[in-house]
C-alpha cells in the first residue's frame, strides 16, 4: 500500500522534534455542489527542527512515533 502525501503550513515549531501541520483541502458539496474548505491539524516527526512557523511542507505517512506523530517531513 503505498503511503499517503500531504500538503500545508506550518501552524506550530514550539515542540522539540515536532511540528503541526495544518492541511486544507477543497471539495464540493454533494448535494449543494458548493465547494467547501476543510482543514485538518496533523503532528509531524521534524528531526533537525529546521521548519518554522508559515513555511509550506510536505509530510508522509510512516509508523508511529508517539501516540499522536504518525507523520513524517519530507521538504519544504
Amino acid at each position: 500500500m503505498t503511503k499517503k502525501i500531504l500538503k500545508g503550513k506550518v501552524t506550530s515549531a514550539k515542540n522539540n522534534k515536532t511540528i503541526v501541520v495544518e492541511v486544507t483541502r477543497k471539495f464540493k458539496h454533494p448535494f449543494y455542489e458548493k465547494v467547501i474548505k476543510r482543514s485538518k491539524k496533523y503532528h509531524a516527526h521534524d528531526e533537525k527542527n529546521k521548519f518554522k512557523e508559515g513555511q509550506e511542507v510536505s509530510i508522509i505517512e510512516c509508523k508511529p512515533i508517539s501516540k499522536k506523530k504518525t507523520w513524517q517531513v519530507i521538504d519544504k
